[in-house]
């Protein structure tokens, strides 16, 4: 499966709202727990503001942009991690994503029952790590069993991995997601090998009320806070207004934001976020046929950038030329760019930079 992530929360936190509105559906959610029984999964354009940029430079025939993958998965339950509601389901689909996009409720709406009968973000957050949580510590569990038949058994390596595993299971036995501990590098590296989804990294999206735009209100404050502490990223939207922008063709926003202190639509943000929770960036090729945003991860060398256009670019790899938007900015055209000697010659092991705007020289 493809890199992606996956909206996870309690019932009727507005997930289904936010993806709908993610992917330009029609389709609303019902007003009962478990309306998403299978996952959607959403392929979601990830606005540049720097495609546009290069567009005023070099005329083209389309624009294409990044994408990041979004599963709406149906909303977690209170047991879920002993089967509760439709838990084991869920937790299989979360454990296929890559990240994990929580949404919480910070509004209050009569009209909109909460699973809990009350709003209280802190609690739901809660709920949704300590079932996480719970389910990780069985699969640590399994995890450590298999070490410590393989340190018995003499295996090379045995005796690291079970120490590893000792740690983890503990971790998560004291109520504690897996990506608080503190790992190095290699270790952490192992411990992606365990499927434990509270490894995954997370964002935080505060669903709030038309009133509270455009910053938000109490409740999402405690969530900024939380956030802070665990390192993690905070969007603030309301998924009713996100809903009303997403019918909307794009010129004809800009009122609709405008009323809510909005300078884009807080999906805008939100998509670019969770292509940062994935460690992805983009590199451009610019030309008559397409100005495009290519995916790659982040720290990627120049033919493995190749490979993402074709497999054949990357074997048969020999050099790109490369430029930075900020040159086409100031000097209006490749041919200028080449004049004034910006256009650089880079190789192998060159580390492609987010924005790079890039021609690749290769033989099959």
């Amino acid at each position: 499966m493809p890199l992606s992530v996956g909206i996870v929360g309690l019932p009727n936190v507005g997930k289904s709202t936010v993806f709908n509105a993610l992917t330009a559906g029609k389709a609303e959610a019902a007003n009962y727990p478990f309306c998403t029984i299978d996952p959607n999964v959403g392929v979601v354009p990830v606005p540049d503001a720097r495609l546009g940029r290069i567009e005023t430079h070099i005329k083209t025939q389309k624009v294409i942009p990044a994408i990041v993958e979004i599963v709406d998965i149906a909303g977690l339950v209170k047991g879920a991690s002993q089967g509760e509601g439709l838990g084991n389901k869920f937790l299989a689909n979360i454990r296929e994503c890559s990240a994990i996009l929580m949404m919480v409720r910070c509004f209050d709406d009569p009209n909109v029952i909460h699973v809990a009968g009350s709003v209280d973000p802190m609690r739901d957050i809660d709920i949704i790590d300590l079932e996480l949580v719970l389910a990780d510590a069985d699969t640590a569990d399994k995890r450590l069993k298999k070490a410590q038949t393989q340190a018995k058994s003499g295996a090379k390596d045995a005796k690291a991995e079970l120490a590893l595993a000792e740690r983890v299971y503990a971790h998560l036995n004291a109520g504690k997601a897996a990506r608080s501990l503190d790992l190095t590098p290699e270790e952490r590296a192992a411990v992606a090998t365990f499927g434990l989804m509270t490894a995954k990294p997370v964002l935080y999206c505060c669903n709030v009320g038309e009133g509270d735009l455009p910053n938000g209100n109490a409740w999402s404050d405690t969530v900024r806070a939380r956030a802070a502490k665990e390192g993690a990223g905070v969007v603030v939207l309301c998924g009713k207004v996100e809903a009303e922008l997403a019918e909307l063709a794009p010129a004809d926003r800009g009122e609709l934001l405008a009323a809510y202190g909005l300078t884009e639509p807080a999906l805008a943000t939100l998509a670019r976020e969770c292509y940062r929770l994935l460690g992805l960036q983009s590199y451009f090729t610019a030309g008559e046929k397409e100005i495009r945003a290519w995916t790659i991860r982040k720290g990627a060398l120049a033919p493995e950038a190749a490979g993402v256009i074709h497999t054949d670019f990357e074997k048969g790899f020999i050099r790109a030329q490369v430029y930075s938007v900020a040159d086409l900015d100031q000097l209006g055209s490749e041919a200028a760019i080449k004049a004034a000697g910006k256009l650089r010659m880079e190789g192998k092991e060159y580390v492609v930079q987010d924005g790079d705007i890039m021609h690749f020289l290769f033989n099959v």
